[in-house]
Formats: structure tokens, C-alpha cells, sequence
């Protein structure tokens, strides 16, 4: 499909829930303790207890004040969640209702890299001719955790992050490639049954992440014409600091240009990588034209990265 129209980000809006646990609260209630759980993460804690749902829509309401625009003139919702609230209906029918929307709904699970994927959809959608889409990704992850096991429960926790997505003059600005995979042979290492908990083999899940992460980040640059070196931002899924720094470093991306949050949040899935972003911008590191790397991983084994040139401004 070609188009004239490009696609801005023009709101951004995040949701933790306030409960926060910390390393230290888990060395009372497991064998581990601080130092070998930021040793090998990276994460120091993690906010628990929330709802997907709940902070989907707390995402999405700050999201859309970002941009300054009121919930009726959304033409599309995409909640990426792993986590819903219900088998049905799906939450993202029950975010439009509490948001007040008046357009299509529909929830995207493809674990921790659906907001990737969600991103490459809503971008075609937008050259096709929708004016404006809310993208959210968020999970509670906390819900489907063994709170007993060492190996999971120090990973994960709950938060969401929304984006306000508008067509744009600039036609340059958007995806400018992206890249999605699936391995369904290895379903069985990152797994969770309808009423059961995370059962994951680390190792496996380690080794994988590093190699498709960036096998596919590398096939997005390419179809943009661009390098590692040539990334402003690298905002990868939040799951391990050292999946990041490998990652980063086989693809030739500074440190420095990472956004990294799951030091604060943990592993939150879908809602890892518009976490990622909203810091990103907190730290004036989101400017109009900035390359921007997003990639995801996770169960299924499911992969997906997409490049963006960052615009914030809306057609006129």
C-alpha cells in the first residue's frame, strides 16, 4: 500500500498501579535476595495488583489529554494485552466503554511483543485512510504468576502504556520498516494455561530473545535503510537488562540510547515498550525526526521490530 499520509505520535500516557514490591520484599517470602535478582535483571522492583483493564484506561485518558484531543474522534482502539479481564468479552470492548468511544475495538495477544505489532497495524490503518488510533498495551502479570516461585515471580509486574496516533502530512514520518516472526515449536518454554501461572525455561528464553531480537531488529533497519548507529532510541521490551545491553551492542547501538525502565517496572509485557517510550520523552530524548527502535519478544516465541522517524504533529 502507498500512501501520502505518515503517522504522528501525538499523545502519550502511562498507568502503574500503586502497590509497589521491591527486591527486599521478596527476599521474606523467597530463596533469593536483592543482589542476584539486579544482578541478573536488572530490575530492583516492580508494581503489582493492578487491573488490565483499569490501566488500560488510566493509560489511554492520559494519552489522549497528551494530545489534546477528546475520546469521540478516536477512530480506532488496538489493546495489546496477554491479560485480559475476561474471555469475553474482550477488554478492549470494555476500555471503549469507559472511555466513552464510539468507534472499533479489538484485543491483539501476541505477549510481549503485541504493542510491536499493534504499532505496524495502526501505522497501514492510517495510510488507508483512519485519521486517528489509540494504541495501548497493557498486562497484569502479576495475576498469572506463581507469587512462590523464584525463577518468575522476581520478573514480572503489572503497568500500561498508550499512544495517540495520527496521520500526518509528513509522509516520511512513522514506520519506516518493520520486521515479525513466530517460532511455534517453542510455545512450551514461556507458557501459561487458562487459569494457571508462567511456566518458563529462563535459559532457552534468554538465548532465543538475544538472537531473534537482533535478527529482527536488523531486517527492520535494513528495510529502512538505516544502521544501529543511526538509532536516537532503542526501546526494546523491558524483560532483562542484559537481553537489552547484548542486543543493543551486537546491533551496534550506543548505551546511552536505550530507554530502560524495568529497573522501576519489571517485566509488563505489552506495556513495557510505551513505558520505554514515555521515559524516553520525559528525558528529552524523543525530538521530531529522531529514529526510534522498538522490538519486542516473548511467548509464542513471538517476535516483531519496527523503525520510526518520531513526529508529534497531526495533519493541520
Amino acid at each position: 500500500m502507498t500512501s501520502t499520509r505518515g503517522m504522528a505520535v501525538t499523545g502519550l500516557g502511562t498507568a502503574l498501579p500503586p502497590t509497589v514490591l521491591t527486591n527486599a520484599d521478596l527476599e521474606q517470602t523467597l530463596d533469593t535476595s536483592d543482589a542476584w535478582i539486579t544482578e541478573r535483571t536488572g530490575i530492583r522492583e516492580r508494581r503489582v495488583d493492578g487491573s488490565t483493564g483499569e490501566l488500560a484506561v488510566q493509560a489511554a485518558r492520559a494519552a489522549l489529554a497528551d494530545a489534546g484531543v477528546e475520546a469521540e474522534s478516536v477512530d480506532l482502539l488496538i489493546l495489546a494485552t496477554e491479560t485480559p479481564d475476561a474471555l469475553m468479552p474482550a477488554t478492549s470492548a470494555s476500555v471503549a466503554g469507559e472511555l466513552g468511544l464510539r468507534c472499533g475495538s479489538f484485543d491483539l495477544n501476541a505477549a510481549c511483543a503485541g504493542f510491536t505489532y499493534g504499532l505496524v497495524i495502526a501505522e497501514r490503518l492510517v495510510a488507508g485512510g483512519l485519521d486517528r488510533i489509540l494504541l495501548v498495551g497493557s498486562d497484569s502479570m502479576w495475576s498469572i504468576t506463581d507469587h512462590d516461585d523464584r525463577n518468575t515471580a522476581v520478573l514480572f509486574g503489572d503497568g500500561a502504556g498508550a499512544l495517540v496516533l495520527e496521520a500526518t502530512a509528513d509522509d516520511s514520518a512513522g514506520v519506516l520498516g518493520w520486521d515479525a516472526g513466530t517460532d511455534g515449536t517453542l510455545g512450551s518454554v514461556l507458557a501459561c494455561d487458562i487459569g494457571g501461572t508462567i511456566r518458563m525455561d529462563g535459559q532457552t528464553v534468554f538465548k532465543k530473545a538475544v538472537r531473534v531480537v537482533v535478527e529482527s531488529c536488523a531486517a527492520a533497519l535494513e528495510k529502512a535503510k538505516l544502521a544501529g548507529d543511526d538509532v536516537d532510541v532503542f526501546a526494546p521490551h523491558q524483560a532483562n537488562v542484559r537481553i537489552i545491553d547484548a542486543s543493543a551492542r551486537r546491533l551496534g547501538i550506543p548505551g546511552d540510547r536505550c530507554a530502560v525502565v524495568l529497573d522501576r517496572t519489571g517485566n509488563t509485557s505489552a506495556g513495557s515498550i510505551p513505558l520505554a517510550l514515555a521515559d524516553a520523552r520525559e528525558r528529552g530524548r524523543l525530538h521530531d525526526g529522531a529514529i526510534v527502535l522498538v522490538s519486542g519478544f516473548g511467548a509464542g516465541m513471538t517476535w516483531a521490530s519496527a523503525v520510526l522517524r518520531w513526529a508529534s504533529q497531526p495533519i493541520p
